[in-house]
């Protein structure tokens, strides 16, 4: 078997902590090779292994050891309750895949030599935010004293997608005219039914809570990259923001990376669902970016629809129906139009399948459905539902209800 060299230039090799196996990844490289390469940032919870109760002090050796563990690829999040791990760029979605299957058994690994599982979900089942500690850096901490009790209350854990484009000076025209399609992101991701041990009546309570935050929600309607420069020098002139790394809305322009973040989705407990979703929106963005002329087509009208269907996502998951100027339009329907649309994207991506398992997601639901259908057929016993969050986390499949978390090797 020969590799062309352009490919094997892209590729970097790594061992996994236990030494068992091997692990390839993808790299993002120059010139074409990097167009539309992505990566993969998820939250997760840490759990007591034993009650699944969510963790208040968190150690510092445990994220020295996770981060050691992957590569430097694991690291703490603003409470310490959270942890996060962020995927190397990759041009081939099956690297991706593998790669963030390989980062959940690493950190489950770590997390569990100090008596903790990771659960991966938009909002813990049990948690109380009033118990809940700052990460003990200067960025968080200074985060807390701003925030207030509204920092606190951010215990929830989310899913960043990053998309490289050919040319970055067009990313404002990519993230407006991706504006209408921000709403089946939330649907399909949708893991947040709970919040301090209650049905929320909502399949995605994670953005309701995360919307008390400023500068969150949907990106403003910017016409160019300058309006967008303008409104963050404003905040920083003002002494509002240190950076733009502080907004927060549910789609930014990355400061780190030449990238268009994608903010929206709730952390997925199966991995394929994350890929699904990331290569959903990868090749959305690859087929906005060839199309200049669909940013125009998104006005304030537009705008103001999608808010209206980014809170019907959250309240009813994959069960939505969405408004639209024509009447309602089934989250089935909004699928099949978009992945129409993009199927030659997906061809050129080498995404087909990935796209086809968000059909899948919407057809036996998102993580929501399964944590409210472990609520039911426990008795309505809450702890069920951080049980099966903690043991399909790692298993990546709709574990058996009665089974405990599992025991990383």
């Amino acid at each position: 078997m020969t590799f062309a060299s352009d490919v094997l230039k892209l590729l970097r090799l790594d061992s996994s902590g236990d030494k068992q196996h091997l692990v390839i990844r993808s790299a993002g490289g120059g010139g074409k090779a990097a167009e539309y390469s992505f990566g993969i940032e998820e939250e997760y919870f840490l759990a007591d292994r034993r009650t699944f109760d969510v963790a208040i002090e968190t150690p510092n050796a445990l994220f020295e050891s996770a981060n050691w563990s992957t590569g430097g690829q694991a690291m703490r999040e603003m409470l310490q309750s959270q942890l996060e791990v962020a995927t190397n760029v990759h041009v081939d979605v099956n690297d991706a895949r593998e790669e963030l299957r390989f980062l959940r058994r690493e950190v489950a690994n770590v997390a569990a030599q100090y008596g903790f599982v990771i659960m991966a979900c938009g909002t813990h089942p049990t948690a109380v935010w009033r118990m809940s500690q700052p990460s003990p850096k200067p960025r968080y901490e200074e985060m807390i004293e701003d925030l207030r009790s509204i920092g606190h209350r951010n215990m929830m854990c989310g899913m960043h997608v990053h998309v490289q484009l050919p040319d970055p000076e067009k990313r404002m025209a990519v993230m407006r005219a991706m504006l209408p399609h921000l709403p089946l992101f939330i649907a399909l991701s949708a893991s947040s039914p709970f919040w301090n041990s209650h049905k929320t009546g909502l399949k995605g309570y994670r953005l309701a809570a995360y919307s008390e935050l400023p500068r969150t929600g949907l990106p403003e309607l910017f016409e160019s990259r300058q309006d967008y420069d303008e409104y963050v020098g404003a905040l920083q002139r003002s002494g509002v923001v240190p950076d733009e790394s502080h907004i927060w809305w549910a789609m930014r322009p990355s400061m780190r990376h030449p990238t268009l973040e994608l903010r929206a989705p709730d952390t997925c407990t199966f991995v394929d669902d994350a890929v699904a979703i990331a290569s959903l929106y990868r090749c959305l963005t690859r087929h906005l970016y060839l199309r200049p002329h669909l940013s125009k087509e998104v006005t304030v009208v537009e705008r103001a629809i999608a808010v209206e269907n980014k809170w019907r996502a959250q309240r009813y998951g994959t069960d939505c129906i969405f408004a639209s100027k024509d009447g309602p339009v089934t989250i089935s329907e909004m699928l099949s139009r978009i992945v129409d649309d993009i199927a030659e994207d997906a061809d050129a991506l080498g995404c087909t399948a990935e796209i086809e398992h968000c059909r899948t997601i919407v057809d036996r639901g998102s993580s929501a459905e399964f944590q409210l259908r472990a609520y039911r057929e426990n008795g309505d016993d809450i702890a069920a539902v951080s049980r099966w969050i903690a043991t399909s986390t790692l298993s990546g499949t709709n574990t058996p209800i009665g089974q405990g978390a599992p025991t990383p090797s």
